[in-house]
């Protein structure tokens, strides 16, 4: 929503795809955006897998409480960090 905001505080219009079709059949002048696609929180999961060295991905952990997966290894104040 605040995307939206700003589009139409600066004078830009939001519109839907059928109604782009009826005002621009070709599409000129018009820029489409979308928003991130890497936001959800599985990609936090995604990549190298969690405690290899250089990798920030988090582990998929039953419960985030202190004891489970977040002590030694994962930060430098509890040992060391890999």
């Amino acid at each position: 929503e605040r995307a939206r905001a700003r589009i139409l505080k600066s004078g830009g219009q939001i519109i839907t795809f059928d109604q782009l079709a009826l005002k621009s059949p070709k599409g000129q002048n018009t820029v489409l955006m979308q928003g991130p696609r890497k936001s959800r929180k599985a990609f936090r999961h995604f990549g190298r897998a969690p405690g290899v060295p250089h990798s920030s991905t988090a582990p998929y952990v039953r419960s985030k409480g202190r004891k489970f997966e977040k002590g030694r290894g994962r930060r430098a104040s509890r040992g060391y960090k890999v």
